[in-house]
């Protein structure tokens, strides 16, 4: 298919172009098969607009006599108008950019045409593989192997080919825990704790069913990760009823008698289109110019975004607690165990390990736990909140993460290397990108449409010098401890960077944070100065 059969009208001249916090401008609309690109009438173009169709949520069309307008409402949650001359042409480009924003094929997106316009000093395909986080691994343990049973995705399709495992299991009894387990997502490693050597592991739902089945081979591979004498804590991310009823449908959970060393708690994460809904609330709450007081406190209760986010932290919370303070292993699964397991174990990951709280940690935490580990994220990121087309698959489970880490990063300013620019930037990038990082739904997915080879990684462009002075915390001192957020009500706060950054402007904060870096800085060169001082007085002294 040509683009431009989709393109009926290519460029359109005085357009005035409306966008939050900005002046209106007049100037040029153009249609490419990635972009819409508006160029204002100044001679050096600098009011210049290029906005991905792929970032497009939904478009309304407005007519007053000839003149139409244009709403474009993106998954970034900006919301842009453009008024342009003349009915046939308003229609013309509506219609275009709706069949632009929602192409079937992922090999028609832009990351497969995109060329970069930097040098490649990384190839961010193969910053982050398997190997390299067990050769860490291995250096500390030997009970712990790497294996390959998943090679050419056989085993389980939404698993990457190489994972890390007990070294007392084979890879035939892995196949068997395969069959024993939703989507042959057998237990696999997560997380090990250096301090105490407990460990993290992440599954998906055992299919138990109404008759009790059993798998040995799966008791023998989560038994294995236990100390002798010591229980383990299995973490269900569904409630007990949500659980049991998954048990009559062929799934459920372990059986008491068949794991006597773990003890089973549930909590309460909820998934799909509950998350989809509470993002459309608290977006529709967001954008409500009412200013009345009683309605933005009662629309924000009712989205149940924050409890949300209440859920998720206490869940990862508790699962850290278990490792550090109990000195016990965990499981974390709920019913797929690529959605709020992924959640969990990665929160509580970065709660216990400092090496998450780098930058290269996190990027490093995405890609194992996220990308790796087969979240859908072209099922889920596919629409935000202003789509009309809700498919059954779109839930906002990375931009609750997200979230989730702005609330830590909030409660410990100076315990992370990266700050939230950082986060928002990941956020957009999932949802619109011009790098292949986020499509596809899986390792096996991005195989087959070779992305490696046809398109660049997020992290070749993030990982440039002059792009991660963007994304640094002047305020980070490395912090070897576990650190412990508070998840009381009162300590979660509204995610203003992303639900408000297009209704208020951020030129107040911007102007302090650039002052905040001035002066530490500064601080920096004078204690630089005060230790070259300090030096040369030891060698006058020793004179």
């Amino acid at each position: 298919m040509e683009f431009a059969e989709l393109i009926k009208t290519p460029r359109a001249d005085n357009v005035v172009l409306h966008q939050p916090l900005l002046q209106a401008l007049e100037g040029t609309l153009c249609l490419t098969g990635h972009h819409l690109i508006f160029s204002s009438r100044r001679r050096d173009n600098a009011e210049e607009l290029w906005l991905l169709h792929s970032n497009i949520d939904s478009i309304e069309k407005r007519f007053v006599g000839s003149l139409g307008t244009v709403i474009i409402k993106c998954k970034d949650l900006r919301i842009i108008q453009l008024d342009i001359p003349g009915m046939e042409e308003c229609l013309n480009i509506a219609n275009s950019i709706e069949a632009l924003s929602t192409l079937d094929s992922v090999t028609l997106m832009y990351p497969f045409f995109y060329r970069p316009m930097f040098e490649i000093v990384e190839d961010g395909w193969r910053s982050f593989l398997p190997e390299q986080e067990f050769e860490l691994l291995s250096s500390m343990t030997t009970e712990w192997r790497l294996s390959y049973v998943n090679k050419e995705f056989s085993v389980c399709s939404s698993y990457p080919p190489v994972v890390i495992v007990p070294e007392s299991v084979s890879d035939d009894e892995l196949r068997r825990v395969a069959m024993f387990r939703q989507g042959s997502r057998f237990p696999v490693l997560s997380y090990y704790h250096t301090k105490n050597k407990m460990v993290i592991m992440r599954s998906s739902q055992p299919l138990t069913g109404t008759n009790g089945r059993r798998c040995r081979e799966d008791e023998k591979l989560i038994n294995a990760t236990l100390r002798h004498g010591f229980r383990g804590y299995i973490i269900d991310t569904r409630s007990l009823s949500v659980a049991q009823q998954a048990r009559a449908k062929g799934g459920g959970f372990e059986q008491e008698v068949h794991y006597p060393m773990w003890r089973r708690i549930h909590k309460c994460i909820e998934r799909f289109n509950i998350l989809q809904e509470s993002l459309i609330k608290l977006v529709e709450a967001c954008n409500d110019q009412s200013h009345n007081m009683d309605r933005w406190l009662s629309k924000l209760e009712a989205s149940n975004w924050l409890t949300h986010v209440k859920e998720i932290l206490t869940t990862a919370c508790l699962v850290a607690q278990c490792i550090d303070r109990e000195g016990t292993s965990v499981l974390v699964h709920g019913t797929e165990g690529t959605d709020s397991t992924l959640q969990v174990t990665s929160l509580a990951q970065i709660i216990l390990d400092p090496g998450c709280r780098t930058i290269r940690g996190f990027e490093s935490l995405v890609a194992r736990e996220w990308l790796q580990a087969g979240h859908p994220f072209q099922h889920r990121c596919a629409q935000s909140a202003y789509s009309n087309s809700k498919q059954k698959w779109e839930a906002p489970v990375f931009l609750l993460f997200l979230d989730c880490v702005w609330q830590i990063l909030r409660q410990f300013p100076c315990s992370f290397e990266f700050n939230e620019q950082f986060l928002i930037m990941l956020f957009e990038h999932a949802y619109a990108s011009q790098f292949g990082t986020f499509l596809g739904n899986n390792e096996n997915e991005r195989s087959k449409l070779k992305l490696p080879q046809k398109t660049m990684s997020l992290w070749s462009w993030v990982n440039r010098p002059e792009e991660l002075n963007k994304f640094l915390n002047p305020l980070f001192e490395a912090n070897s401890l576990v650190i412990w957020p508070s998840v009381a009500p009162q300590s979660l706060l509204l995610w203003e960077g992303v639900f408000l950054r297009w209704n208020r402007s951020s030129k107040h904060l911007d102007e302090a944070q650039e002052e905040m870096i001035k002066i530490m800085n500064n601080n920096k060169e004078l204690q630089a100065r005060v230790n070259a001082l300090r030096r040369q007085l030891a060698e006058m002294e020793a004179n």
